[in-house]
């Protein structure tokens, strides 16, 4: 069930936010729209609540509510700045709005990926703190050996992703639109000496 949940708050993500991008944009009722998705939270408290419960009511605490608990990390972390992705765009390409800015090389990059780490690191300090109050709510009695596995996945994407952030910082990409360093310049043309 747990599983279940955890794929409908993930179509219902995407189909509140077409749905209120299309409200905004399309129909043109922006108040409207704004409402659908002010609704996207509500998602997650949805998952929250059903896990807690099914928890409580004895249910051995295994992947699932691993997987629930990283869910909400992920969407708390990443799911305004996903939704703001999507507006830019969405603004865009159906609202004649300004096209989205591209961050793609060089120390502006680097910032942009660290910012996105901090997000990932979020993402598991959420998902961590939700686990553990899942590992303490089960209790000594409890197999939580799952919701431990859960909590070291979280530090390894942390870690990856942190790699990767670096490798960003490290290895700065070239904008490929940017001229290399202009020649010298070029010695004035010889005059031609004339016969007299």
């Amino acid at each position: 069930m747990i599983v279940a949940l955890i794929i409908a708050c993930e179509v219902g993500f995407w189909v509140l936010l077409v749905a209120g991008l299309a409200l905004r944009y399309l129909a043109r009722m922006p108040r409207t729209g704004a409402a659908v998705l002010l609704m996207e939270p509500l998602l997650e408290l949805i998952l929250l609540i059903v896990t807690a419960i099914d928890l409580r009511n004895g249910a051995a605490a295994d992947w699932k509510h691993g997987l629930a608990a990283v869910y909400i990390g992920f969407t708390v972390a990443y799911g305004h700045y996903t939704i703001k992705w999507v507006d830019g765009h969405f603004s865009h390409r159906f609202a004649g709005g300004p096209p989205p800015v591209k961050v793609g090389y060089g120390l502006a990059r680097a910032k942009h990926e660290g910012k996105l780490w901090l997000r990932t690191v979020l993402m598991a300090v959420v998902a961590c703190g939700l686990l553990q109050a899942a590992i303490w709510y089960v209790g000594d009695g409890g197999d939580t050996t799952s919701l431990h596995e859960w909590q070291g996945t979280a530090l390894k994407i942390v870690s990856i992703h942190g790699v990767i952030a670096l490798s960003y910082l490290i290895w700065q990409k070239k904008d490929p639109g940017r001229t290399a360093a202009p020649d010298k310049e070029a010695a004035p043309p010889q005059q031609q000496k004339t016969l007299s």
